[in-house]
């Protein structure tokens, strides 16, 4: 059985799209920030999942800096499905090579949960179909009850932040 879901993962992350809509179930073995997890499949395979229509504040790593949010983020995420069996609809593959999924445990859109709770934007370059209404009408219902990261007046998107991270380390070098 493992062989199989081995190389029905490889296909996969070969063919991408061509998967999307299938479910995989797992537990949640790590939370690396507000909207990256790594699942342990029944059968011992490890698939990084980087949830589908959000994109959480940066944390901290150890070579770059974080954004305000980015732990608590990440912290929020943790206590939801850390350790738990969840299931994850694979819309996508990323760049990455990450499965880009909406997660689900006991029925619940994690993912929708993380943007409602202003733990996350709603990532409108990515978001489709269904989902993007009830993201984007999510973030907006945070943003007026000042939820989470909303609490701030103006604070940064993480797309901005990678990008002004990137630009500064293009700069620093030259020097």
């Amino acid at each position: 059985m493992r062989t199989y879901l081995v190389i029905f993962l490889q296909i996969l992350l070969l063919t991408g799209t061509a998967y999307a809509g299938r479910t995989v179930e797992g537990m949640v073995k790590a939370v690396y920030d507000g909207d990256t997890v790594l699942l342990t499949t029944r059968e011992e395979s490890r698939l990084k999942v980087r949830l589908y229509g959000i994109d959480a504040p940066e944390t901290k790593k150890p070579d770059k800096p974080g954004q305000p949010f980015g732990e608590i983020s990440k912290r929020t995420l943790m206590y939801k499905i850390m350790g738990r069996r969840v299931t994850a609809e694979i819309m996508d593959i990323d760049q990455y090579k990450r499965s880009v999924a909406v997660i689900r445990y006991e029925g619940r859109d994690i993912n929708r949960e993380m943007v409602a709770e202003g733990m996350a934007w709603a990532y409108r370059q990515y978001l489709h179909g269904a989902y993007e209404s009830e993201y984007i009408t999510s973030e907006t219902r945070a943003r007026s009850r000042h939820a989470g990261l909303w609490r701030e007046s103006n604070p940064q998107p993480p797309w901005e932040f990678r990008k002004e991270q990137k630009k500064r380390g293009k700069h620093s070098r030259r020097w």
